[in-house]
């Protein structure tokens, strides 16, 4: 490791290296920092550095490191999705409506790292509300690829994904609604793990829609993932979705062998109409390499998929129209104070202060609430989420774990879909379910096209099988090298 520089460390090899005092976290997070102005103008992937708090974070977590009392996250560099509350530190949602919103207060997701020893580098772009699959719709700048600047990072959390490609930080964190870790992990070759829902707390994270909404961590490989994993995870009695399951230590799933495990290929996705032949070319390829390494591998169905995207759309507009709804220029965020009625102030405010694709929603999500429509959309479509649900359920009786591709391409020019919302909402086509299911989802990096973009697996399984996930997709590294390679800015 002597010839790479701080900030390409992984968190793991960086821990290690300052538990051994050969590295300071001030000079760790010094790396990091200079290496974010040194590439952020290309990459776009922050809306705030914070230079002056990191360095003095890093002052505090080498005193902890001295003292002996410092863990593994203690002085490691840490981007957070701007969506994520953090006292005292502008927290943006990417929009026109929250650009000068300090939150009082902390997320438990930030008090949990902050009590690691974690730095905080900054908060991280992503689409306006994290309604978006480019991070083209953020009210600042979009933000690019770091395999090619001329295409997405995937959204919403494409900020997070793009940074630690980018070795703007060691890890961060993202949240997934319908796929939103997973599908930048994917476009930007890194790892992301959607965790089950109830597993992480939500409180302090702004919500979207608040039966799908996950936070999770976006990592450079799988057991830097499973140390993240081990410092979020927990019953949280602030938030009321928050399930009180005990939590493993995530890194004990980093061995062992894979003989004996089940793996499903659902048979909808892998016929899906729109998969590239490149991403199913790899899939394919990472499908025999684990079953090289012992699992066996059984089709499966899960017959309700061709509903899902229209699912989702009809329930996550639905409960963004409700959760935007305080967005009124009244309590705080954006107020457009040139109207002369209140009812303009309202109009104004929301139409100034939102996006196209964030009125878009708002717009789909009030008029299937709305009276007499309500039963022919909101409830027919929770109906048919838990005939999702237990297609799920059928088909973990036959396997441990479900493979299948994150995204059905690999990443698209900046601009190509921008004014085809469809096109933009069909591409969550294998990601959305786990949300609407609840179950944990992850993307490892297991190829790339012959233009060299990174393509991402997917792997799904039942409620609380983290562990299972992470066990597989570190086996898979260890035959890999994909997550290894890194893109040159």
């Amino acid at each position: 490791m002597s010839d790479m520089k701080p900030y390409e460390f992984t968190i793991a090899q960086a821990a290690d290296m300052l538990r051994r005092h050969e590295l300071t976290s001030q000079t760790l997070t010094r790396s990091v920092l200079d290496r974010i102005h040194a590439v952020e103008d290309k990459v776009g992937a922050f809306i705030t550095i914070l230079d002056e708090s990191a360095m003095e974070q890093a002052v505090s977590a080498d005193v902890l490191i001295s003292e002996g009392r410092g863990g593994v996250l203690t002085g490691i560099p840490i981007g957070i999705k701007d969506l994520i509350c953090t006292e005292g530190i502008r927290t943006t949602c990417a929009s026109r409506m929250l650009e000068h919103f300090i939150p009082p207060y902390d997320a438990t997701v930030i008090r949990k790292l902050k009590a690691a020893g974690a730095v905080m580098v900054g908060k991280l772009n992503m689409d306006e509300f994290a309604m978006g699959a480019s991070t083209e719709n953020s009210a600042f700048k979009p933000t690019h690829n770091p395999w090619d600047l001329s295409r997405i990072p995937g959204g919403s959390s494409g900020g997070s994904a793009a940074a630690v490609a980018a070795d703007m930080c060691l890890g961060s964190l993202g949240s997934d609604t319908g796929g939103s870790i997973r599908q930048p992990s994917s476009h930007c070759g890194v790892v992301g793990m959607k965790p089950t829902y109830g597993r992480i707390s939500r409180f302090g994270l702004v919500a979207f829609a608040s039966s799908l909404d996950q936070i999770g961590p976006i990592t450079k490989d799988t057991r830097d993932c499973a140390l993240l994993m081990n410092a979020l995870a927990g019953y949280d009695s602030m938030d009321s979705t928050s399930v009180p399951e005990p939590v493993p230590d995530y890194t004990s799933f980093l061995s062992g062998d894979l003989k004996g495990m089940v793996a499903g290929i659902p048979k909808e996705y892998h016929a899906s109409q729109g998969l590239d032949p490149e991403v199913a070319a790899a899939v394919r390829q990472a499908v025999q390499t684990l079953e090289h390494l012992g699992v066996r591998c059984v089709e499966v169905s899960l017959p309700h998929t061709a509903y899902a995207v229209a699912v989702y759309y009809v329930i996550a507009p639905c409960e963004a129209s409700s959760n935007l709804a305080r967005y009124d220029g009244v309590k705080y965020g954006f107020r457009d104070v040139s109207a002369e009625s209140l009812m303009d102030m309202y109009r104004n405010t929301r139409s100034k202060g939102f996006g196209p694709e964030v009125q878009r929603r708002i717009l789909l999500g009030t008029y299937s609430l709305s009276s007499g429509y309500y039963d022919a959309y909101y409830g027919k479509a929770s109906r048919v989420r838990t005939l999702i649900m237990e297609d799920f359920k059928a088909a973990f009786k036959t396997c441990d774990v479900l493979l299948s591709p994150v995204a059905p391409t690999p990443a698209y020019p900046i601009g190509q879909h921008i004014d085809d919302p469809l096109t933009m909402y069909l591409s969550d086509i294998f990601t959305l379910s786990a949300n609407l299911a609840g179950i944990p989802g992850m993307s490892v990096p297991c190829g790339f096209t012959e233009q060299g973009l990174p393509i991402g697996l997917q792997l799904m399984g039942p409620h609380f099988s983290e562990g299972n996930l992470l066990k597989v997709a570190w086996h898979f590294e260890q035959s890999t090298d994909f997550h290894k390679r890194k893109a040159t800015l």
